[in-house]
């Protein structure tokens, strides 16, 4: 396994990324940076804000802004949006400045993490889980495409992820 000071975490909402990410960059001794936090605090507004005033179009330009910049951070684990991964120039970007982990989850899953969350503009429809399916068809095949990494979060606690990732990370499994 190559090393490196930066991991990207990216996979569905609802997979873990910003816990598990806190969580990691502890364990490694590392700087842990949200991009959709700093998206918002940057912007002063919250990222439902942003899709109503600018749209999907308009948060994926700040989001690709704020990857290159947290990219070029000496050392950090950083969790992306689920999203950032339908711009190629961020896949391109991750996959060349850091180790990608995907957090996979399955659809049920998500359902069952974002049921409460009323910031997912995405998900504010009638029927989220099919929204859910349908992003996963688009998003899982290029979430593979870049992982160096895949986890599975379903049946696992935060902290048994962290474990089995800096295990894989060190070279030990």
């Amino acid at each position: 396994m190559r090393k490196f000071g930066k991991f990207f975490l990216v996979g569905p909402m609802g997979a873990g990324k910003t816990t598990i990410g806190k969580m990691l960059a502890e364990e490694l001794r590392l700087t842990f940076k949200d991009a959709d936090r700093e998206i918002e605090a940057r912007s002063g507004v919250d990222i439902p804000w942003i899709f109503d005033a600018e749209g999907e179009d308009g948060f994926r330009r700040r989001e690709a802004a704020m990857i290159q910049e947290l990219s070029e951070l000496d050392s950090a684990v950083i969790s992306t949006g689920g999203g950032a991964v339908l711009l190629p120039e961020n896949r391109t970007l991750m996959a060349a400045r850091g180790v990608v982990i995907y957090l996979h989850t399955t659809v049920e899953e998500q359902v069952r993490r974002t049921a409460k969350d009323r910031k997912r503009p995405l998900l504010a429809n009638d029927n989220p889980e099919d929204t859910l399916r349908k992003l996963m068809a688009i998003r899982h095949p290029l979430y593979e495409e870049i992982a160096d990494i895949q986890i599975t979060t379903d049946t696992r606690g935060p902290k048994t992820v962290v474990q089995s990732l800096c295990r894989q990370i060190m070279g030990e499994d």
